[in-house]
């Protein structure tokens, strides 16, 4: 697979697959650019090389319709002011107007595609709509991580249908983290794992398994595999079909040596809301009719003395319902001790990355992953159809 800079683009049709799916506010304006940030290098290079350069992307599930609020003008705008460069909006993704539109365009010049999920032909991976999305491009790249693990037609489909192809520089840099991370890791390697389910999560800790040397585990999740070991969880969100799994699971680590790290205290409250009465309990006191929302303050020594020395980190999910301010301090600490470590630390997930920037502690990451979908996916040892694509 070459890289971006091993390919001549200069004068070249460059179609880039971006990821710019980003929040938009009732008015229709863009509330967080860190997508559209992250692929800025990719974009300031083919500039620089002169290439012609048309932006695919998504906005939301339209669903195959033509729905006004999904349409990136506000995003071809937003794109515009950061680069103090023309963004023209192309009416559609496909079609004669778009390809006489591509076939006027000068090098330097920037074109950006209309949602291409507006066509349900996109999500159903159609090689005819892949072959007309082909006819705007002399070259592909790839830079959109977050969609890498769907197999669709702008991530698939159409890198079938052009030679000449390449990942763009930050998915080339998400794979790289997440090699030096998960695949060749210095040790020791300790992996976080958190958030709601179990069930969404099996497949990435049965394969960790086999790369680290500690695994910790909190959130909703963590409860399933507290009541599995006996503890009385009261109302804490469990899934009780995966009882036996969990402990199934708990087994397999002891037999492979790795140590797993469980909460042993927790913030418990009777009702999931911000203004909840909450307390903090040892996982064997929980109140029957209360849930565990956070991990306790024994539970975040435990876990930081679990960190200590470790040379690799991997976060993906947080400790608790840290959206909420009393569910937060066991997540925020976390946080913090994952920031200030020496260890080469990568986050994957919208929820663990939402949970690094409230905690103040982003710059001192050092990785944060943009697909939490395609990074669970190489955490559950697959291949992203997005990367094999761009295989010669």
């Amino acid at each position: 697979m070459k890289t971006l800079r091993e390919i001549d683009v200069t004068g070249k049709r460059v179609l880039v697959r971006v990821d710019f799916n980003v929040p938009m506010s009732d008015a229709g304006e863009v509330t967080d650019d860190l997508r559209i940030q992250m692929a800025l290098p990719t974009i300031t290079y083919l500039l620089e090389k002169k290439a012609k350069i048309i932006l695919c992307t998504h906005l939301g599930r339209p669903k195959g319709q033509k729905v006004a609020t999904y349409s990136l003008a506000p995003v071809a705008e937003y794109l515009a002011g950061l680069l103090a460069e023309q963004v023209k909006l192309a009416p559609d993704c496909i079609g004669p107007e778009v390809e006489a539109l591509v076939s006027a365009m000068e090098p330097g010049d920037i074109i950006m595609l209309e949602n291409v999920r507006f066509h349900q032909q996109e999500v159903e991976n159609d090689p005819q709509f892949s072959e007309q999305l082909s006819r705007l491009a002399d070259v592909y790249v790839n830079d959109a991580f977050a969609v890498s693990h769907r197999a669709h037609a702008s991530v698939v489909g159409v890198a079938g249908c052009v030679a000449i192809k390449a990942p763009g520089l930050l998915l080339q840099k998400e794979l790289d983290y997440f090699r030096r991370s998960c695949a060749e890791p210095q040790r020791p390697f300790v992996a976080i794992v958190g958030g709601a389910k179990v069930s969404g999560k099996l497949e990435a800790l049965e394969n960790m398994l086999d790369r680290v040397d500690r695994l910790i585990l909190g959130g909703a999740m963590a409860n399933t595999f507290l009541k599995g070991q006996g503890y009385d969880v009261g109302a804490s969100k469990v899934e009780d079909d995966l009882l036996e799994t969990a402990n199934t699971l708990l087994a397999k680590a002891k037999a492979k040596g790795v140590k797993v790290y469980l909460p042993v205290d927790v913030v418990a409250a009777e009702t999931f809301a911000p203004d909840a009465v909450s307390k903090h309990v040892t996982i064997q006191d929980i109140p029957e009719a209360w849930m565990a929302l956070d991990i306790g303050p024994a539970s975040v020594l435990c876990f930081e003395e679990a960190l200590a020395d470790a040379k690799t980190i991997v976060w993906n999910g947080p400790m608790g319902a840290f959206e909420m301010d009393a569910f937060s301090r066991g997540t925020m600490a976390i946080a913090h001790c994952v920031a200030t470590s020496h260890a080469l630390s990568v986050t994957g997930g919208g929820d663990s990355n939402a949970a690094i920037k409230k905690s103040g502690e982003a710059a001192n990451i050092s990785y944060m992953s943009t697909g939490g979908g395609a990074f669970l996916m190489l955490m559950e040892g697959k291949q992203l159809p997005g990367v094999v694509g761009l295989s010669d």
